[in-house]
């Protein structure tokens, strides 16, 4: 049936496994090794002062402990794959190390301790917030059912029982212990528990129940709420210092209270532990001032002649800057996501072309102006029922249109060509994308963050598979645009099945179309996503369903009408025009990662719906899918006017 292709278990395998690579560093990112060592220094820079005092041993159970996690900290950050941070992090652990064994200055050891999980961290980033806000209506119940009974049931009086463990269980209305802790450093210790204490893994809990746990014991030892929540609104100062919830679950109040003072710092954690969705409803901004930030930092890098470090840059403001938000402004001002898409791309290539310092300035000004006007457009009051609606529904309507073209198109093939059979293998396929696409959700949302850099690149060697399967698909279809063509072939076919392995390749092209705009439309109404809108994201997406259901019913009631000669022809067309629309994009989606190489043609309009961006590896590849399909349709007329 189709001459050329690769064998259709191989492409899935292909595409599934480049999907896995494309999160694979992220996951590694995640590993239990990272987790366990930067919860150790958690607990020597919070338990240190219980175990030394002005030079002094005061509990040698504690101090033992102390020497114990300093060296298994070493080990383990010496057993951590090599980064070119990692002997620094070595030199540090022993600094930690021997400062516990001569029994240092508590403010000297937290320090140290504190300084070396940050440099983890930032040489082997974890997630340090909940992908979803903990759902703290539930924290009490959580708290008397998992952890009342050795803490207590307001967590200030442990039963007399639990008091004869050694250690006895935490207090956690003790101020002076709770202001060292974090919210990520309880969830970690909830979720692994406490080597040598009583404290057992809660690792079977669900996440959101852990992080709602740990939110709930940080807060009980700060009551002054009221007095939070007016610093937190009037100071803007204090709003910058924790602009997202990773902030919030990363930052002490300690360390808070070295930037504002301690009673403003005890307050504002009060408050914010208590209603972490006020920083939740922050991330877009902050997500943005990221991406001006290292924007700046990417133009003072080619200020210095550091060509390499300023792209670098470039690219992290969009990939971690901006592209986190797009989804979201695409529903709020899709002419603006546009215009600051086009901007950055822009400045990424004017870095490429090594251009004048003066003009790569005026160009991150206009860049940078762009990102201010998001600002305004996602601030929480801009949003709307209409808008969040209307971008629901434009955001699923989009992504379907191209798949459901194919879909149809395939299905109308199997109908006229009387091959029911395979029917099974088309929808299939769709189903599997479909279902694929929840795992892609529940992934994201409970496992891995996936990244701007990840989303990219699946998303571009989607489209260049999708789109170099196209290509032989529509010029197979041209071939048999021809009444005596298809006849002939039909006699070839006629009384036997369509073999299994084009049976198979039917399944892999409708997964391979579907997955990619569902993979993508999921990402997108991730970041649309909130609970007090979730009705109306659903009818958004209701109302697309119904659009697409109608397109799709149409177009199978004409294409069964459509003379079999005409049906080849047009829909050889349509694929042709879809596959040089994914060409674009594969390459355009590769661009955006930093995997290929940009240069900018001027004069010409960027219309990504359309797979057209104005720079000349995406031009070239387009024209690659258009010469492709030209000499393959001649090849078939040449073929045909032979018989």
């Amino acid at each position: 049936m189709f001459v050329s292709i690769p064998s259709p278990p191989m492409v899935l395998r292909v595409f599934i496994i480049s999907l896995l690579l494309s999160l694979s560093g992220v996951a590694r990112a995640e590993s239990a090794e990272v987790r366990t060592t930067w919860r150790l220094l958690d607990y020597i820079a919070v338990d240190y002062s219980a175990a030394v005092s002005n030079g002094q041993v005061i509990d040698n159970f504690e101090y033992d402990e102390m020497v114990e996690f300093s060296s298994t900290v070493g080990e383990q950050i010496a057993a951590l794959p090599d980064v070119s941070a990692k002997p620094g992090l070595i030199a540090m652990s022993v600094e930690l190390r021997q400062a516990i064994e001569k029994k240092a200055p508590v403010e000297r050891v937290s320090r140290l301790a504190r300084a070396l999980g940050g440099s983890l961290l930032e040489a082997y980033p974890v997630p340090l917030a909940p992908r979803n806000l903990p759902d703290l209506s539930r924290a009490s119940t959580l708290f008397s059912q998992n952890c009342a009974s050795c803490h207590g049931a307001s967590g200030s009086s442990p039963p007399a029982a639990s008091m004869t463990l050694e250690p006895p269980p935490i207090d956690f209305t003790d101020a002076d212990r709770a202001r060292q802790r974090s919210i990520f450093g309880l969830y970690q210790v909830i979720t692994q528990g406490l080597e040598g204490t009583s404290m057992p893994s809660f690792a079977a809990l669900p996440q959101a129940d852990r992080w709602a746990l740990a939110f709930y014991a940080g807060g009980i030892a700060f009551e002054d709420l009221e007095r939070g929540e007016k610093i937190w609104r009037e100071d803007d100062r204090v709003r910058r210092l924790i602009p997202d919830l990773e902030t919030l679950t990363a930052i002490t109040p300690a360390e808070l209270a070295d930037a504002i003072g301690e009673n403003r710092a005890l307050a504002v954690m009060a408050y914010l532990r208590s209603y972490p969705e006020v920083v939740s409803q922050r991330s877009e901004n902050g997500s943005l001032d990221l991406a001006r930030q290292t924007l700046q930092q990417s133009l003072a890098a080619y200020e210095r002649g550091e060509r390499a470090e300023a792209r670098r840059l470039a690219l992290s403001a969009y990939l971690d800057g901006f592209e986190p938000v797009e989804g979201i402004l695409a529903t709020r001002d899709g002419d603006l996501m546009r215009q600051i898409e086009q901007a950055l791309s822009q400045y990424r290539s004017d870095i490429e072309s090594d251009v004048p310092v003066s003009q790569l300035r005026e160009r991150h000004a206009f860049a940078a102006s762009l990102l201010e006007q998001a600002n305004v457009a996602l601030a929480p009051e801009a949003a709307s029922d209409i808008s969040t609606l209307l971008g629901a529904f434009t955001i699923l309507l989009r992504e379907g249109i191209e798949a459901l073209l194919v879909v149809i198109a395939m299905i109308a093939f199997v109908k006229k060509s009387q091959r029911f059979e395979v029917l099974p293998y088309v929808h299939g396929g769709w189903i599997a994308a479909l279902l694929a696409g929840v795992a892609t959700w529940v992934v994201a949302t409970y496992f891995v963050s996936i990244s701007g850099a990840s989303r990219e690149l699946t998303e571009g060697f989607g489209a260049l598979l999708a789109a170099v399967i196209l290509i032989s698909v529509g010029i197979w279809m041209h071939g048999k645009s021809h009444a005596d063509e298809w006849r002939r072939y039909i006699q070839q076919k006629m009384g036997k099945a369509l073999s299994r392995r084009s049976a198979w390749f039917l399944f892999g092209l409708a997964f391979v179309v579907v997955y990619r705009e569902a993979f993508e439309t999921i990402l997108f109404y991730a970041a649309l996503w909130s609970p007090d809108s979730s009705s109306v994201i659903l009818a958004g997406a209701l109302s697309a369903v119904a659009v697409l259901s109608a397109i799709a019913w149409f177009m199978l009631r004409y294409s069964r009408k459509l003379p079999i000669t005409q049906f080849f022809k047009y829909s050889a067309i349509l694929i042709a025009v879809l596959a040089i629309i994914l060409a674009g994009k594969g390459v355009g989606a590769f661009q955006e990662a930093g995997t290929i190489p940009m240069t900018a043609v001027s004069g010409l309009p960027r219309l990504p719906d359309l797979g057209f961006f104005p720079t000349v590896e995406t031009l070239a590849a387009q024209l690659a899918a258009f010469l492709a399909l030209v000499l393959g349709f001649r090849y078939g007329n040449r073929h045909h006017r032979s018989q």
